[in-house]
Parts: C-alpha cells; sequence; structure tokens
C-alpha cells in the first residue's frame, strides 16, 4: 500500500459481495474484496463494481462497505504493568 495514497486520505476499503451464483440464481456466494478506496464517493470500489456488471454473470444481491483511516496520530498510554524478566 502507498503511503502517498494514505496521505492523500485513501482509507482501507473492504467489501462484502454478495451475488447470485450463475447456474444456481436461488443460491447465494460471497466475496470479499479489499483496496485503498477514497471515502464517501468510493471511486475505486465503482469502477471495480462496473467491471463486476459488465463481465462476470453473477448479478450482485448486495454490497456491505467497511473502510478505516490508515494514518492516524501516534497515541501515547500509560502501562497497565510492568514485568521484568531475568
Amino acid at each position: 500500500m502507498s503511503l502517498v495514497r494514505q496521505l492523500q486520505d485513501y482509507r482501507l476499503t473492504t467489501v462484502e459481495i454478495l451475488y447470485h451464483m450463475p447456474d444456481h440464481p436461488s443460491v447465494l456466494q460471497t466475496f470479499i474484496w479489499q483496496d485503498l478506496d477514497i471515502a464517501p464517493r468510493y471511486p475505486v470500489l465503482h469502477k471495480f463494481l462496473d467491471f463486476w456488471k459488465r463481465e462476470i454473470e453473477g448479478s450482485l444481491h448486495s454490497v456491505r462497505v467497511a473502510s478505516a483511516s490508515l494514518v492516524k496520530p501516534a497515541s501515547i498510554g500509560h502501562a497497565d504493568a510492568l514485568l521484568r524478566l531475568h
């Protein structure tokens, strides 16, 4: 993952896609997709979903999206315990 993209506010985006099996339309299959993308527009995800609709036979049932920022300010906390090893 490119640090430059992360600094441009790209976020790690994980998507769960449920789609209908081409040979058995009543059966749903899960596909997990993950990439860096910009929330809330998600241009990379939209490009992937356009590709899916155009090239893949399984029709989409639902898409669930989660994203998290990867570059965050450092946090400092107090230690809960002090352990000594000899």
